[in-house]
């Protein structure tokens, strides 16, 4: 990792640009402090086991380790909680936010390993009145269950980092973090761009598993139970103001099953010309529509109906060949394995990406377009060289991960990438 003081600039001008550096974070006891009470409020469907967990993500993280640079979300919140003023305001901000200002005190008095570790696993709920003793809540910081999915935020875009605005409010923590860092981290000099309070009262909502970087000039994006049109449409008056031209794919998701939270559940580029697609919700027919609007000179130029995203992409000079998540043949295969993130593949360089080994049928599908199958464990232990691929799947062992919800994309929040 770079010193305190040393910068790291960020660019993400691609999803399959060789990686330069990333944001992880690795499971801990947050994914353990669950019971089938809350399972459902922390968004899982499932208790996952966080030994078998753990051992699982070890794999992401040592395969991302051999290509780029990994940063750790903790490591990143303890520098900042050095600074009394960022600790004092983003404590604040916090505890406002979750109705527990009567801890800022205890808070404000642990050192930033401390509290870096309470702000993500937690806060007991001290039971020393008769209200809390009556209270049936275990926290009164309650653990971030999800924030392992890294990916959802905050976006790089381009230079700039884009803070999510959750859809849950059991999330909105992991957004506060994430700006903090990139705020006032002295290793990054980068601008945020954040939803006002208006906006997000108003519905605006926007996560990162919806939010795929196709080109320096196209952005896809995914609405549905995650992400609104009114996010949509402040990035539309984001870019009008900037003067660029920009082109938003806007992509309509189903509401259920919640298999399909987010655009890269269904959709992921894997190369320059490759992408990897859960077939009924992205090409065959259906009520989903595929919105493209165009701003150029400061203005919505162009808004129209597209046919789907690869025919919008074709228009702008990205061809793409597809592959079939669960493979092309069986719709109940395709349906089993997307709904175990089978279409949600990481790239750490064209060609080169990351995904479940579980996918069976998805993989046996990557092999039979050309993409070698390559172990992470090897990879790891330096047995193979993936520079000696042009194309290459390297899985890791999803049987645990797969259950909170997400796949290799949703636990990687990207910082830099090479051009293509």
């Amino acid at each position: 990792m770079n010193s305190a003081t040393e910068k790291f600039n960020l660019s993400v001008n691609s999803e399959v640009g060789d990686l330069e550096g990333v944001i992880l974070h690795t499971p801990g006891l947050e994914v353990e402090n669950m019971t089938p009470m809350n399972v459902e409020r922390a968004l899982y469907s499932d208790i996952l086991n966080l030994s078998v967990a753990t051992c699982e993500y070890r794999q992401l993280h040592g395969v991302l380790s051999e290509v780029g640079q990994v940063f750790q979300v903790r490591s990143l919140l303890e520098r900042i909680l050095r600074n009394s003023k960022v600790r004092q305001s983003l404590i604040k901000k916090i505890c406002v936010n979750e109705g527990a200002i009567e801890i800022f005190d205890q808070l404000m008095e642990m050192t930033e390993n401390d509290l870096a570790r309470c702000l993500i696993e937690g806060v007991l709920l001290q039971k020393n009145n008769l209200s809390r003793f009556l209270n049936r809540e275990r926290y009164s910081l309650k653990p971030l269950h999800n924030f392992f999915f890294t990916r959802d935020s905050a976006i790089t875009i381009g230079d700039n980092v884009l803070i999510a605005s959750m859809a849950n409010k059991v999330r909105a923590r992991e957004a506060m973090i994430m700006e903090a860092i990139f705020d006032f981290h002295p290793m990054f000099d980068t601008r945020t761009i954040s939803l006002s309070a208006d906006l997000e009262i108003a519905g605006a909502r926007v996560e990162g598993g919806d939010v795929l970087v196709a080109a320096e000039n196209i952005l896809l994006i995914g609405i549905g139970s995650r992400t609104t049109p009114q996010a949509v449409d402040f990035l539309i008056d984001h870019f009008c103001r900037s003067g660029r031209e920009q082109h938003i794919i806007v992509q309509e998701l189903p509401g259920h099953p919640e298999s399909f939270i987010h655009l890269d559940m269904v959709f992921t580029l894997l190369d320059r010309g490759t992408c990897m697609i859960y077939d009924p919700v992205v090409l065959q027919p259906n009520m989903f529509r595929t919105v493209h609007v165009f701003i150029q000179d400061g203005q919505v130029s162009d808004i129209r109906e597209e046919q789907n995203i690869l025919t919008a992409l074709a228009g702008l000079g990205m061809e793409l060949e597809t592959i079939s998540c669960g493979g092309s043949s069986d719709p109940w295969t395709q349906e089993r394995e997307q709904w175990h993130s089978g279409a949600n593949f990481f790239a750490v360089a064209p060609g080169r990406i990351i995904g479940y080994r579980r996918n069976i049928a998805t993989i046996e599908e990557l092999d039979r377009k050309g993409f070698a199958i390559v172990d992470a464990a090897d990879v790891i232990e330096k047995k193979v060289d993936l520079n000696t691929y042009s194309k290459c799947v390297i899985t890791i062992d999803g049987s645990e991960l797969a259950r909170g919800g997400g796949g290799c994309r949703c636990m990687t929040m990207p910082l830099r990438r090479r051009p293509l």
